[in-house]
C-alpha cells in the first residue's frame, strides 16, 4: 500500500511503521506531515523534507490490508495538529497528577517496592475506584431504610477492591508482557521493561490473591462461593482482546461482580430483581469508560492486532456509547423500582446522565489526553451514584414516617371509638 504524492492540504500520521523516506527506512513513532503547496514541502516531526512529485510513505506488504488513516486539515490548523501529537505523551502526566497523594506515599517506600506497587497499578488508584463503586452501590442499596451503608462492608470491600484490582494488573501484564514492549505507553511497565521477571510478578500474584482471599473469607458463606467464582473471568479477561472485538464486555462482567457480591454479603443472599439490572447497569457503565480508555492505543492496537470495542465502533464512538449510556440508565431506574428508592436517588441519575452525556458530547477520540481525563472522571459518576442512593435511603425512612402517621388513626378517633365501645 502506497501513499503517493500529495495535492492539497492534507495531513498524514501513522504510528509504529516502517517507513521509507526517500530511500531511508526508519522506525519512527510518531510521524505527521503537514503539506505546504507554496514550499512543496512537508513537515515531518518538525523537520523540512523535500516531496515534490515523490511518493513520501511505503508501507511493508503485511499492512496491506490497514487502509491508511487520512485526516484532512487547512493549513492554518498545522500548529494545532502539531500541538496534538504532545498529547499521548502527556497522557502519563494526567494520570500522575489525579493519582499525586498515592505517587508521592509510593515514593516515601524503599526503592525495591516501587516496581511491584507500579505493577499492581498503585501509583494509579483510579482503576481501583473503578472496581470498588459497584460494591458500595450495592452495599448501600441493601441497607435498611433510613440507615447508612455498613462502615465494615464497605472498608473490607474497598481493600478487597485495592488487592483485586492488583491482581488483575499484575495477570494482565503477565499475559500482555511482549505486546506491552511495542506500545509506547506501556513500554516502562516492570514485567516489559525487565525490572521484574514473570517468576516475581507469579510469586507476588500468590501474595495479592492470598490477601484477597482472607478478606473474602470475613463474608458469608454464599458470598464466599460467589466471589471466588469470579476468579475465572479475571484470568481469562487479558485474552479476550485477542479473540474478539468486545473484550470490554468481559471486563464489564468481571469489574462489576461487586454488585452482586456487595448485596449478598449484607443480606446473605443476591435479591436478582436488585441485583441483575445494577449489574448489566454496570456493565455498560464499564463500556463507556473503557472504550474511551481504549481510544489511546488504537492505532498500537491495530498494527499489532489486538481487538477492542474502540476499534470495532471507529468513529461511531458516541453513538455506540449513548446506547450504553441509555441501558445503563434503564438498569438504574429498574433497580430503583425495586427497592422503592425516593426522590434523592432519581435525582443523583439525573447528574450521572448529564455527567455521561457532557463525556460523550465533549470527547475527542483521537485526543489521547482528553480519552484519559474523561476516563478518570468516572470516578466522579460512581461517587454521585453512591450519595444518590444513600440519600434516598434515608429519605425512604422519613416517607415511610410520615405514611405511617397519616394512615394511623387519630386522638379524636380513638376517643369516639372508646364511647362507642362503653
Amino acid at each position: 500500500m502506497n501513499v503517493g504524492n500529495f495535492t492539497g492540504k492534507c495531513a498524514f500520521r501513522y504510528t509504529n511503521h516502517f517507513l521509507n523516506l526517500r530511500g531511508r527506512t526508519a522506525n519512527i513513532n510518531r510521524i505527521l506531515c503537514v503539506r505546504v503547496p507554496d514550499r512543496h514541502t512537508s513537515f515531518i516531526s518538525g523537520r523540512d523534507v523535500n516531496c515534490a512529485s515523490h511518493k513520501l510513505v511505503n508501507l511493508p506488504k503485511c499492512l496491506n490490508a490497514i487502509p491508511p488513516v487520512i485526516h484532512y486539515h487547512s493549513l492554518d490548523n498545522r500548529r494545532k495538529i502539531l500541538s496534538n501529537e504532545l498529547n499521548e505523551s502527556r497522557t502519563y502526566l494526567v494520570h500522575k497528577r489525579n493519582g499525586r497523594f498515592a505517587a508521592n506515599f509510593i515514593n516515601n517506600l524503599p526503592p525495591k517496592t516501587h516496581p511491584y506497587l507500579r505493577l499492581m497499578r498503585a501509583d494509579r488508584p483510579i482503576g481501583a475506584w473503578l472496581l470498588f463503586w459497584p460494591c458500595g452501590w450495592s452495599i448501600a442499596m441493601a441497607a435498611d431504610p433510613g440507615c447508612l451503608p455498613d462502615l465494615k462492608m464497605l472498608t473490607l470491600f474497598g481493600m478487597g477492591a485495592f488487592v483485586m484490582r492488583g491482581a488483575g494488573c499484575t495477570i494482565n501484564d503477565m499475559w500482555d508482557k511482549d505486546i506491552d514492549k511495542k506500545v509506547e505507553r506501556t513500554k516502562s511497565r516492570p514485567l516489559a521493561s525487565g525490572q521484574l521477571t514473570q517468576w516475581d510478578a507469579l510469586v507476588f500474584l500468590a501474595g495479592q490473591l492470598s490477601v484477597g482471599l482472607a478478606i473474602l473469607l470475613q463474608l458469608n458463606w454464599y458470598s464466599v462461593f460467589l466471589g471466588a467464582s469470579s476468579l475465572g473471568l479475571v484470568i481469562v479477561y487479558p485474552l479476550m482482546k485477542r479473540v474478539t472485538y468486545w473484550p470490554q464486555v468481559v471486563l464489564g462482567m468481571t469489574f462489576n461482580w461487586g454488585a452482586l457480591l456487595g448485596w449478598s454479603a449484607v443480606r446473605g443472599e443476591c435479591d436478582w430483581a436488585v441485583c441483575l439490572p445494577l449489574y448489566c447497569s454496570g456493565i455498560c457503565w464499564t463500556i463507556i469508560y473503557d472504550t474511551i480508555y481504549a481510544h489511546q492505543d488504537k492505532a498500537d492496537d491495530l498494527l499489532l492486532g489486538i481487538k477492542s470495542t474502540a476499534l470495532k465502533f471507529r468513529n461511531n464512538t458516541k453513538l455506540y456509547l449513548s446506547m450504553f449510556g441509555t441501558g445503563m440508565m434503564g438498569g438504574l431506574i429498574t433497580c430503583g423500582l425495586a427497592v422503592g428508592q425516593t426522590w434523592p436517588y432519581y435525582g443523583a441519575l439525573g447528574l450521572v446522565s448529564a455527567h455521561i452525556m457532557n463525556q460523550l458530547y465533549s470527547l475527542d477520540i483521537d485526543n489521547p489526553n482528553d480519552c484519559a481525563q474523561k476516563f478518570i472522571s468516572n470516578h466522579n459518576v460512581g461517587l454521585l451514584l453512591f450519595a444518590g442512593i444513600v440519600l434516598g435511603n434515608l429519605y425512604k425512612e422519613k416517607k415511610q414516617k410520615k405514611s405511617h402517621q397519616v394512615e394511623g388513626p387519630s386522638a379524636g378517633q380513638i376517643q369516639s371509638q372508646q364511647v362507642l365501645l362503653t
